[in-house]
């Protein structure tokens, strides 16, 4: 998945007017416009990153002069104390930049550390890890970026690129059957169909109408297994609700072909990195 340079900036634009507003008090009343400086980003801890290209743009932003020279790649894991990336120039700039581009930098590469840990859980086994549309708002694109930097994989990027029947169009369509024949009447016969359900009957009402994709949210580790035997790859699965670090292998062990997990953009702790600067 790459990144578009209009969302990007899109993205940092609205975060720099946000924070700078009508400029920089502190450091305009400290520091001159002739300093120079240079900066560089550091690890705190280790972990996975993502977001360096958004930093960039910060940093670019605010002004087009400053010098850049990254030192990692988005994917790279680093150990605590590892220089992520350079910039030189006026001292100004960097440190009017400096939040926006940490902010981005901090929550993206936190993203792609929970995913990678993750996946690296499941490696031995079928399953693939998911995010969901439980994101930032104005910041799916960057976080789905992040997820996948981090080894993951992306679910529908909004409702309007996948038909996903959850509970509450069940009960408004009156039952699974009647949800998924609804859909069906209406999209392209290109378009696979999700549905979420919560009990084995509900599985066989959707494999009667052939869903493609059925969805198995919060059930315990028993019924995941009883229903990977009862669809007996009829239907792709996806398991989804209260995934953890303790729980995923479990179901993983039932042999789902999916794990969707909203934590890995809904609850994220940003990595640690700091901008240390030093006068030229």
């Amino acid at each position: 998945m790459l990144l578009d340079e209009r969302v990007i900036e899109r993205a940092v634009r609205a975060a720099l007017e946000e924070d700078i507003g009508s400029g920089d008090i502190t450091t305009n009343s400290i520091v001159s416009r002739d300093k120079a400086g240079h900066g560089t980003l550091l690890a705190k801890e280790p972990g996975v990153i993502a977001g360096l290209d958004v930093a960039e743009v910060a940093f670019k932003l605010v002004d087009p002069t400053l010098e850049i020279k990254r030192l990692v790649a988005d994917g790279d894991a680093v150990a605590k104390g590892t220089p992520l990336m350079e910039v030189f120039g006026s001292a100004r700039s960097i440190l009017i930049a400096e939040r926006v581009a940490l902010n981005f930098l901090q929550r993206m590469s936190g993203i792609a550390t929970r995913t990678s840990k993750f996946v690296e859980l499941v490696r031995y086994y079928n399953a693939k890890i998911v995010d969901t549309r439980k994101t930032t708002p104005g910041l799916r694109a960057l976080e789905k970026y992040a997820v996948v930097i981090g080894g993951g994989r992306n679910h529908r990027f909004g409702l309007f690129d996948a038909v996903l029947i959850k509970d509450n169009h069940i009960e408004i369509a009156g039952g699974v059957k009647q949800a998924i024949m609804a859909a069906r009447h209406q999209i392209p016969h290109t378009m696979r169909v999700e549905v979420e359900v919560e009990s084995l009957e509900q599985i066989d009402e959707a494999l009667e109408v052939k869903a493609d994709i059925i969805m198995l949210d919060n059930m315990t580790f028993e019924t995941m297994r009883e229903a990977v035997e009862k669809i007996a790859g009829r239907a792709l699965i996806e398991a989804s609700g209260g995934v953890t670090e303790e729980t995923i292998v479990d179901i993983a062990k039932t042999g789902v072909d999916y794990i969707s997990i909203g934590a890995l953009t809904h609850s994220i702790k940003s990595l640690d990195i700091s901008l240390d600067i030093l006068a030229k």
